[in-house]
């Protein structure tokens, strides 16, 4: 069977990648364009490829021997560097695909949405864009993906497409989400760091709340602000309400006083008065660290009820570890505080028997002034996952986990470098593009 000299960019993502000895490398997320004043048609340079870890790496298309068989082979050298778009490239799946642009029919522009995006081999290994699966659209928003399905479809040349190098109208990203709708909430938001700030813009505008929620969370701060700022204000709200209350507040902080309340005005009075209480704490201080909403139970609750709580999905690993035990009520700033009780007792105890029964008094509680080297210090003394934090009346506060704490003493880049291990590889490395 000859290989593959022209392919489809839809049918190589998720194809499987492999060195010539059959050893898979990973598998197509994306191919990488570039686009130039003195070639008619933009060169494909390389695929983005997934790798072990959900890491992302450039492998050039001439090392690409073949793509046969429903795989992509490799000659094996490769560079396991993180993949970093550069500023002249387009990735196809991610920016080009769902783009509305004109294409010339029988001397005459017709309006359509790009579908699919064609690649031929040609000499020495290099790859260009030839051309692309278009949909006629039919009227209403091209964000609408059921307006722009109902139109014709077919295959146009590359030089016949007009206004592809550069979006001048919104775009869809539903295509987008759709090929990444498996990937972890960190995962996904490094995908979206990458894209240009219109693209975020559309892909913000794609999710539902409680997933752009999650996202933003594992954002840098930068992109944090731009994503939110660029929301309607109703919607900001319902993004910031979704979200954990310390990184709601950690985001409002950053953002002028005048927006801040207008966003508080929005929420619901409840999550509102959260956000107030911790924007008044130092941001490196346990009130500042704390989260408002950990798993709270009263003394006579069974311990059936408690594991019953933090087997929710919604629950972080980090606050499904620990139930804290208070006087009513059971919502922060609560009744008097008891104790903690760690999931790994709860397993071994009867679940019939009541959760006060079995509280661990003996570790002293934050106040909301401890500082982070204090915090620091008391979780790994006493191998912690969460702490709470009590006011002096002895009411519980909320909580500070150990993922909010690396999020502090991690340098201040830590999202935007990706700070990694060295890497070591038997494969040669080559340059990106």
């Amino acid at each position: 069977m000859a290989p593959t000299t022209r392919v489809f960019v839809g049918r190589l993502a998720e194809l499987s990648v492999f060195d010539p000895l059959g050893e898979k490398v990973g598998r197509v997320r994306d191919v990488v364009v570039t686009f130039s004043a003195t070639r008619s048609r933009p060169r494909a340079i390389g695929l983005v490829v997934e790798v072990a870890a959900r890491k992302r790496i450039f492998v050039p298309m001439t090392r690409v021997t073949s793509v046969e068989g429903g795989q992509v082979i490799t000659t094996g050298l490769v560079n396991m560097r993180r993949f970093e778009q550069r500023a002249n490239e387009t990735l196809v799946l991610a920016e080009l695909v769902e783009r509305p642009v004109q294409v010339r029919v029988a001397g005459e522009l017709v309006e359509a949405t790009i579908e699919d995006i064609g690649i031929e081999h040609g000499a020495a290994r290099s790859w260009s864009v030839t051309r692309a699966f278009v949909r006629k659209r039919t009227g209403g928003s091209s964000l609408n993906p059921f307006s722009k399905r109902r139109g014709e479809t077919f295959v146009a040349p590359i030089e016949d497409i007009e206004e592809l190098r550069e979006a001048k109208q919104a775009q869809s990203a539903a295509r987008l989400l759709e090929a990444y709708e498996d990937l972890k909430p960190a995962d996904l938001a490094e995908v979206i760091h990458d894209l240009t700030p219109k693209r975020r813009a559309e892909v913000a505008a794609a999710l539902d709340d409680e997933r752009l929620a999650d996202v933003i969370e594992e954002l840098p701060e930068d992109d944090q602000i731009e994503i939110l700022t660029g929301l309607e204000v109703d919607r900001a709200a319902d993004v910031l309400e979704a979200m954990e209350p310390d990184d709601a507040a950690d985001l409002l902080s950053e953002l002028p006083v005048e927006r801040q309340e207008e966003l508080l005005e929005k929420m619901d009075q409840g999550e509102a008065e959260d956000l107030r209480r911790l924007l008044t704490y130092d941001d490196n201080s346990a009130g500042g660290l704390m989260t408002t909403e950990p798993v709270i139970l009263g003394p006579e609750a069974s311990i059936a009820e408690a594991l019953a709580l933090v087997r929710k999905e919604e629950l972080s690993t980090a606050l499904a570890t620990t139930v804290f035990v208070c006087r009513p009520p059971l919502e922060t700033p609560t009744g008097k505080y008891l104790g903690l009780v760690h999931i790994q007792r709860l397993l071994r105890e009867p679940p019939h028997a009541p959760i006060g029964g079995i509280l661990d008094k003996d570790l002293e509680p934050l106040t909301p002034d401890d500082s982070l080297g204090h915090i620091t210090r008391l979780l790994a003394n006493y191998n912690m996952v969460g702490l709470p934090v009590v006011d002096e009346s002895g009411a519980l506060l909320g909580a500070v986990t150990v993922d909010d704490v690396l999020d502090h003493i991690l340098p201040e880049d830590w999202r935007e470098e990706r700070h990694e291990p060295d890497v070591d590889t038997a494969q040669p490395a080559v340059g990106h593009g």
